[in-house]
């Protein structure tokens, strides 16, 4: 029993010098964790997506610019959070920091020079979608003289825009790509659709409708589709293009864009 106190002291001071490492080392820890937590690209995926770019179903992510995207962060050592953010309040959204990136076109862009853009990931093109049986035949804008395209509402094609305006080449617009092939498919007033290839491919796809329309040579347009980020994050942009030239040259990027073809 003599000895007691002094046993008791001696486990005092040990669980003091335990809790005394514990505090020291428990900054350090925290700040490695935040570093960490830092590497985060939080990436608009939009509310809707843009079947096959960006496809959002029970608000899980998927599409060809989010499958690439995650792939090359995950490669140089960044986490990929997806935001639904309306189309409008994108480009002030991404400069106040809510968010670090979007799919974007330079084109498509109103002040392009206040943002820093990516290596092209995927051209989107516009082109013309045929029902299978018909002659025509799409090389330069007047193959489509007297005939009646199916367009999207609100959409513009500079290529084709000066015969719309004088008629010589009638449009009729749909709110949703989808209708698109619906009209032509079962209107005899409609020779084409102008959509978006890899659009109108994923439709045809899950519509099962693969075999009832061709899709011209010529295009009507096309846009480099990239990765639109604040000029803050050019150290990303840099090691994103790397890794995008070694998934292009490996094939990678064409087995994902099978998937939605």
């Amino acid at each position: 029993m003599p000895n007691q106190p002094s046993y008791r002291c001696a486990s005092l001071k040990l669980i003091s010098l335990i809790l005394l490492v514990f505090a020291l080392t428990a900054p350090v820890q925290t700040a490695g964790a935040n570093e960490q937590n830092a590497k985060t690209l939080r990436f608009n995926v939009s509310p809707n997506g843009y079947p096959p770019y960006l496809i959002v179903e029970d608000n899980q992510p998927a599409g060809i610019m989010w499958d690439v995207v995650t792939l090359i962060a995950e490669r140089i050592g960044y986490e990929v959070v997806a935001e639904q953010i309306p189309r409008k309040r994108v480009d002030a959204m991404l400069q106040e920091g809510y968010i670090d990136g979007t799919p974007r076109a330079i084109e498509w862009t109103d002040n392009p020079d206040q943002f820093l853009f990516t290596d092209p990931v995927v051209a989107v093109e516009e082109v013309l979608f045929i029902p299978a049986g018909s002659e025509l035949q799409y090389r330069k804008p007047e193959d489509l003289f007297n005939r009646t395209i199916v367009t999207h509402l609100g959409y513009s094609y500079p290529k084709l825009e000066p015969h719309l305006e004088k008629e010589k080449i009638r449009r009729f617009d749909v709110s949703r790509d989808r209708d698109m092939f619906t009209f032509l498919l079962h209107g005899k007033r409609f020779d084409a659709a102008v959509a978006d290839r890899l659009v109108g491919q994923w439709i045809l796809l899950n519509e099962g409708l693969q075999g009832q329309f061709r899709i011209s040579e010529e295009t009507i347009s096309k846009y480099p589709f990239r990765l639109m980020l604040r000029k803050d994050w050019a150290d990303f942009a840099e090691q994103f293009n790397e890794e995008l030239a070694s998934v292009r040259e490996s094939g990678e990027l064409d087995t994902i864009l099978a998937r939605y073809r």
